[in-house]
């Protein structure tokens, strides 16, 4: 089968299996893409090792040659929200997220045109965030209730689908550039908000009634650009950079009486820096630093405590701060055969305790990701390549909204929440080089 029939018969697989429900780990972005630079804590924006390019730096393309690369990742997450201390016993518990796998798939295509000049394609799922809450033993004062006093289960679910034509060009024997159009499409569903959507005996939290929850899927697509160069330095050093602005996506009409603005839900700027440097022939270390700027978007961005409706301009957000990310990897070739890999990954916590109680839906508090990985050389032409990493667990605790006179008079109910979450993952790809 030719590569191109191959690909015609995976990327619609790919595309739906990716736009189902996704999590990730800096912020709701992945720790890395691709499972060679997921082993090495998804440090690769000075790397050219897979037709991932799209998704990190898509100057590397043009030094990877004729491959295609197939991998699946399974995602293991364990999310949980538990209130304490309040006035009304009813309004304390504790409550676990269900459903704690999730299949994310990628996939990649590189051809070299002539040895400057390379195009390519790149399927990844940018980020997610998936909660699922039983009802729970809580009572609002109007009978059974979810956590946050609406009925039946409480979540939501919001992932990202990105497909990126790319294009990448040698300006000589040491430096390329490179450019990725960035297709995307994301959807996005919450439940058991009814005390938000202007329930009775709660304050008119929204602007636009019936537009916050339960509403099913919704979804939006929008166009970005992400463009990246890398410089070969010397045989032992290699430098990158890539930056992708904040793209345009269309509005979730479904949840206008949700999200600022109208139900505007964009995806962030975001950038990275990176170096590889090999002491040896065996041996590299990569180092990447890159930023996501959360502040970018309003809906996700403005603090919960925003005096004004739900889906102002201006209204209420989940509070997440910008996140600078840290990843440090290293990759062993211990025979013509195997090569391991090693990586520790640091990114900050968005959510400060002020706005936890938004966020028991979007628990993405975890910062420390310790990953491994390996490739096993199955010929000259085709590998298999597998990553594994672990997030140990995180917490957050702050006051809870029902501290708040306005919603609750005179004086609120007291207590305090704590958001918790930690992740494993494991994945396996293959790789064919033609």
């Amino acid at each position: 089968m030719k590569p191109s029939q191959l690909i015609l018969r995976i990327l619609p697989v790919a595309a739906a299996c990716i736009a189902g429900p996704a999590l990730a780990t800096n912020g709701y972005f992945p720790h890395g893409y691709g499972m060679k630079a997921k082993g090495m804590a998804g440090a690769s924006t000075a790397m050219a090792q897979d037709s991932m390019g799209g998704a990190t730096n898509p100057a590397g393309m043009v030094w990877v040659g004729n491959r295609m690369d197939i991998g699946l990742d399974i995602f293991m997450p364990d999310r949980d929200a538990e209130r304490s201390g309040s006035a009304v016993p009813t309004l304390n518990g504790k409550v676990v997220s269900d459903k704690g796998s999730f299949f994310i798939p990628e996939f990649g295509y590189n051809r070299m045109l002539s040895s400057d000049l390379a195009v390519g394609l790149t399927v990844y799922g940018n980020g997610g965030m998936n909660t699922t809450y039983p009802q729970g033993n809580f009572n609002c004062g109007a009978g059974p209730a979810n956590m946050l006093c609406g009925s039946g289960t409480l979540g939501q679910d919001m992932s990202q689908l990105i497909i990126a034509p790319t294009v990448a060009y040698k300006l000589n024997a040491q430096h390329a550039v490179g450019a990725s159009l960035l297709l995307g499409y994301q959807r996005f569903k919450a439940e058991g908000l009814q005390a938000f959507d202007n329930a009775p005996g709660f304050p008119p939290f929204t602007g636009a009634p019936g537009s916050v929850t339960n509403n099913g899927y919704d979804t939006s697509t929008g166009v970005g650009i992400r463009l990246g160069y890398q410089g070969r330095i010397s045989d032992a050093l290699t430098i990158g950079a890539a930056y992708a602005p904040k793209m345009n996506m269309g509005s979730f009409d479904k949840y206008k009486g949700l999200f600022a603005n109208s139900g505007d839900f964009d995806i962030p700027s975001h950038y990275s820096l990176g170096v590889a440097f090999m002491p040896t022939p065996d041996w590299t270390v990569a180092l990447d630093i890159g930023r996501i700027n959360y502040s970018d978007i309003p809906s996700v961005h403005n603090p919960s405590s925003a005096q004004a409706p739900l889906g102002a301009p201006n209204g209420p957000g989940f509070g997440w701060q910008d996140v600078d990310v840290f990843k440090i990897g290293v990759a062993w070739r211990m025979s013509s055969a195997w090569t391991l890999r090693a990586g520790y990954n640091k990114g900050d916590n968005p959510i400060t305790p002020a706005d936890v109680s938004f966020n028991i839906i979007a628990p993405g508090v975890v910062k420390d990701h310790y990953t491994g990985g390996f490739t096993y050389s199955l010929d000259k032409n085709s590998e298999i390549t597998g990553a594994l990493m672990y997030a140990p667990r995180k917490s957050v605790t702050g006051p809870s909204m029902f501290n708040s006179p306005a919603l609750i008079p005179p004086g609120g109910l007291g207590g305090n929440e704590t958001i918790s979450m930690k992740e494993t993952s494991f994945g396996v790809s293959w790789g064919w080089k033609f």
